[in-house]
């Protein structure tokens, strides 16, 4: 009998494990692979949506596309994860699988910022970034802020490719000098992890004219005044606010006990859970890695390994590397490079390269091959 995979979650993750089984194990396995959306969109595109440059239209890509061998995808929404059972209930059915993968990704919860869906526009879910791509478009004197609203968040370079485009997009039209942007974070520095790669960031940022405030916590914005409030008292006065809301892991995850913290713990070797054949992987768990899709694909790499040994019979794989690379639109279509390592070293490690056409065409490259694995 085939070993049947129910994956819940349709992202870097889910695309990633569900891939590699098919390919490395068909017929060994009945892989069923649920999202409640019927399409994927990769996370650099809604800044394409967010400036005008593509509709959202163009940058999804339908799950009815897929065509693998014992990979049936399903457009369903799930309602309850029992993880001691590994029942799963979705809108379609009742699930019993012999191992379950729970790859729900991140949620938003732009309400938990008092005034931020009144006067303000998150651009990081896709419909977010279209619906704040009328107020960019509009956008031509006064100040622009684009803020980081909780501790952690998808994609650490996003807010700073943000600002780049930002400050392109303004440039074009001829109002950039009718304009200030700012970028305001609570973290101390763009990579944590690199000083380098800080201050090739900030530099950048510099050299634009974009203020950068780290360490800086928004608390609220005020709807009556245009102003945003800071945890330490200060206010800033906005014309656009750009918000990356808070992000929680999806409420009914919260609810099937899976969650510790308000996130579910993984065995960073094996991306199993506590609970015997439940795994995670992406950005649903609390591994000490950044929330990123990148990452989330070389933990479904990892996951595949250590399935594919244990239905073929094999020993153990090699543990998760921490290792991916991160690319960051700098503006002009150019694009730098991030190598990073989380997990291998004493300490996490993350190298620059340079802005370049050349990297420009490696994410061009990298982007074009999962599109063809994934959904072909």
């Amino acid at each position: 009998m085939p070993t049947s995979v129910l994956i819940l979650g349709a992202g870097f993750g889910g695309l990633e494990l569900s891939t590699r089984l098919s390919e490395e194990l068909a017929g060994a396995v009945e892989v069923t692979l649920i999202d409640q959306n019927d399409s994927f969109v990769f996370g650099f595109s809604k800044l394409d949506v967010l400036f005008g440059r593509r509709s959202l239209d163009d940058v999804r890509h339908f799950y009815r596309d897929i065509a693998k061998p014992g990979v049936e995808f399903r457009q369903e929404t799930v309602t309850s994860i029992d993880p001691d059972t590994r029942r799963v209930v979705t809108t379609g059915g009742t699930y019993d699988p012999d191992i379950l993968v729970v790859a729900l990704g991140a949620g938003y919860a732009p309400e938990a910022t008092p005034g931020l869906l009144e006067d303000g526009w998150e651009f990081y879910s896709e419909e977010g970034a279209a619906r704040a791509a009328g107020a960019v478009s509009q956008f031509t004197s006064g100040t622009a802020v684009i803020g980081v609203l909780g501790p952690f968040f998808k994609c650490p370079p996003a807010p700073f490719e943000a600002a780049f485009l930002l400050h392109d997009f303004l440039a074009a039209r001829g109002v950039r000098d009718a304009t200030a942007i700012h970028v305001v974070t609570p973290l101390p520095k763009p990579i944590p992890i690199s000083d380098e790669v800080s201050r090739a960031i900030v530099s950048q940022l510099t050299e634009r004219g974009i203020e950068f405030w780290p360490s800086s916590k928004f608390t609220r914005l005020d709807p009556a005044t245009h102003t945003a409030h800071l945890e330490d008292g200060r206010e800033l006065a906005y014309d656009l606010f750009l918000g990356v809301p808070v992000h929680r892991a999806p409420q009914v995850v919260l609810d099937s006990g899976l969650a510790e913290n308000g996130w579910i713990p993984v065995d960073v070797r094996t991306f199993a859970t506590p609970f015997p054949d439940v795994f995670a992987v992406g950005d649903v768990t609390s591994a000490p890695v950044p929330r990123a899709g990148v990452i989330a694909e070389g933990e479904a790499d990892t996951l595949a390994d250590v399935l594919i040994a244990r239905i073929r019979g094999g020993g153990d794989v090699p543990p998760y590397a921490g290792a991916a690379v991160c690319y960051i639109e700098m503006g002009g279509e150019m694009v730098g490079g991030v190598d990073v390592n989380f997990l291998s070293g004493p300490s996490p490690t993350a190298v620059l390269r340079p802005a370049s056409p050349e990297v420009a065409e490696e994410k061009r490259a990298w982007a074009d091959d999962r599109r063809r694995r994934w959904f072909s």
